[in-house]
């Protein structure tokens, strides 16, 4: 970052609440997979607020400013945006903190709590956020997600021909993601995204969000980066959560847990191809450091998704599992071996 841009934000920063360059403190703070960079400003009275720094040729800050604005006026647990000038991508934000959700997984019991409290967020996003004004999360988008695996992963990073399976398979998690009703998903409900600020969490990076499945956010959660839940603490969060939704109306009685559960492990092998596919081109095209590291975990996301789908009769779906044995695991491991990680 130029001395000349930290300049200009500095001064606009301080111009927004009325003071100079001099009475102010900028210090940075940590962004991540993205332009975006993040200050913290320190003002006279000893409080504080964020500085986003967003270069609008890299970055359109616009759907943040939108949807938190929105989201705000809902009652819902996002940063208020104090000031934006879009023009040169500043944005002045409500200082949340350094802690995200992930700092507090120290154990099974605070695991279990803290999660079960993200569901109760994603309820309230879906049941007070309507997805009327976000693009939508259609056929068209989810399949230029589950692309990126074939094309980034396969044949970029590692090589490899697309398997005959891929595509019927492509279909079918496509389908099973339109059958779900359509909310409001911000789309990275990851642990990272979810900030603890006075004992609640609060929202960040939501300018992707879209109108799209129920079940996408709870995936983005339960098969995240940190952790690697059993069969049964899956099905169990995903119990708690059809529970609710049919309380609140979010989804109808008649659709039953076992399809849901379906639902969700088809959910969450569509995002744990997108993820192979998007950290190969962080690695590959944005020199991003780091991300080649979590292919493995990503992995077991996947391998636990699709063993949950067998006997499902999805089309393709035990081909494909057994080419993820025989040659994606061995072609991945083989791989990491001899990258620099």
């Amino acid at each position: 970052m130029s001395s000349y841009r930290i300049d200009a934000l500095t001064t606009w920063a301080a111009q927004q609440n009325g003071l100079s360059k001099a009475d102010i403190t900028l210090s940075s703070a940590v962004g991540d997979a993205s332009f975006r960079r993040y200050f913290r400003l320190t003002l006279p009275n000893g409080t504080t607020q964020v500085v986003m720094d967003a270069p609008p040729e890299q970055e359109d800050s616009h759907p943040f400013v939108t949807i938190a604005q929105r989201w705000h006026s809902a009652g819902l647990a996002v940063p208020r945006v104090h000031a934006a000038n879009l023009a040169d991508g500043f944005l002045l934000l409500d200082d949340l903190g350094s802690t995200s959700l992930q700092d507090l997984f120290t154990d099974d019991a605070t695991i279990q709590t803290y999660h079960a409290q993200a569901l109760s967020l994603i309820a309230e996003l879906q049941n007070r956020a309507s997805p009327e004004s976000l693009p939508d999360y259609d056929s068209a988008l989810l399949g230029r997600e589950l692309d990126l695996f074939p094309e980034w992963c396969l044949n970029a990073w590692l090589g490899l021909a697309t398997p005959e399976s891929w595509h019927p398979l492509r279909e079918s998690l496509i389908q099973q993601a339109l059958a779900q009703p359509v909310v409001s998903v911000h789309r990275d409900f990851d642990a990272m995204n979810l900030m603890v600020h006075d004992q609640r969490l609060f929202m960040i990076d939501f300018q992707d969000a879209v109108a799209g499945p129920l079940s996408y956010d709870l995936i983005s959660l339960l098969r995240g980066r940190y952790c690697r839940f059993s069969d049964k603490q899956f099905s169990d969060f995903v119990t708690a959560f059809h529970q609710q939704a049919q309380r609140d109306g979010r989804l109808s009685e008649r659709v039953a847990l076992a399809t849901f559960l379906t639902q969700c492990h088809a959910m969450a092998a569509q995002r744990s191809l997108k993820v192979l596919g998007i950290f190969c081109r962080l690695t590959l095209r944005d020199q991003k450091s780091g991300y080649l590291a979590r292919l493995p975990h990503f992995l077991a996301h996947l391998e636990d998704s699709l063993a949950a789908l067998t006997g499902l009769n999805l089309p393709a779906q035990a081909a494909f599992t057994e080419w993820v044995k025989l040659t994606l695991r061995p072609a991945i491991l083989q791989r990491l071996e001899g990258a620099a990680l």
